[in-house]
């Protein structure tokens, strides 16, 4: 069964300001509630190719995956995936103006889960969602409460 979760949120916050922390991945620990870690496995900057490898606890374990950024616009498209696991999965953030100073950032997990992740699947959709959900709202307040 396919995985395919999208969510996002307006930020009261300049397109430019918004990609530039969400796409800074030394960031996403103080944003995605449930990454515990994250190594670049290549050198930065981020580019098209970048490997960076994160921790995050999944159904009651601890996983570790590497990402790959395999297409990047600036102020517009990152998107990021992985084979690892069972749960092989794309990630794709973008970005775009939602009135004067305002930016709707959407964010979409989607991937093919296999084994016990594939009988799951039901429950990571709405664990997916709230999570995505919850972590759009974290980020949102960060920046909204950031002076420029």
């Amino acid at each position: 069964m396919r995985v395919d979760v999208t969510t996002s949120i307006v930020i009261a916050r300049p397109r430019r300001d918004v990609f530039a922390y969400a796409a800074d991945l030394d960031r996403t620990t103080s944003w995605y509630r449930n990454i515990t870690s994250v190594r670049w496995v290549t050198a930065k900057p981020l580019t098209i190719g970048s490997r960076v490898r994160f921790t995050a606890p999944f159904l009651g374990r601890e996983l570790t995956y590497t990402y790959e950024v395999t297409d990047l616009i600036e102020d517009e498209r990152l998107v990021m995936s992985t084979r690892e696991g069972a749960f092989p999965m794309e990630t794709t953030y973008r970005w775009e103006t939602a009135g004067e100073g305002a930016t709707r950032m959407t964010l979409r997990n989607r991937g093919e889960p296999s084994g016990f992740a594939n009988v799951a699947t039901p429950l990571m959709v709405r664990a997916m969602r709230r999570a995505n959900r919850k972590d759009l709202e974290t980020l949102k307040q960060r920046l909204e409460a950031s002076p420029g």
